[in-house]
């Protein structure tokens, strides 16, 4: 005769039981364990200096933004002053020379001036005879 190998629903329940039972004693004993708690607690506190390390890093990387944005800032200040200050050299340096081109200009004209009056006068002379 052959013995009845699969358990009926009510063997079958109080197994299931059993084993739940004996997870939640597992469970329990964890939880209570106080080498379990020190690891836990000791993986928070990592967790928290990492947070904080990761804070640090992020204010040090906007300080440096800041910094960095600061120095192009300053940077194209001073190409825009170097800018003004060259076209002001160059403006007084079309100004010398405008003025220099007057004061030639003038002098020809004195020169021919001159001349014109040296031969109005000869003219005259040579009338006057």
């Amino acid at each position: 005769m052959r013995a009845n190998k699969s358990p009926d629903f009510k063997q079958r329940q109080s197994d299931a039981s059993a084993a739940k039972q004996a997870m939640m004693q597992r469970a329990l004993a964890a939880a209570s364990d106080p080498a379990i708690a020190e690891r836990k607690a000791a993986r928070d506190e990592m967790a928290k200096a990492r947070a904080a390390r990761i804070a640090a890093q992020r204010e040090a990387k906007k300080a440096r933004e800041a910094e960095l944005a600061a120095e192009a800032a300053r940077i194209v200040e001073a190409e825009r002053l170097a800018e003004l200050e060259e076209a002001n050299a160059a403006a007084a340096l079309a100004a010398e020379e405008a003025e220099r081109q007057a004061l030639l200009l003038n002098e020809q004209k004195a020169a021919r001036d001159a001349r014109y009056a040296a031969r109005k006068a000869a003219k005259k002379e040579r009338r006057k005879g």
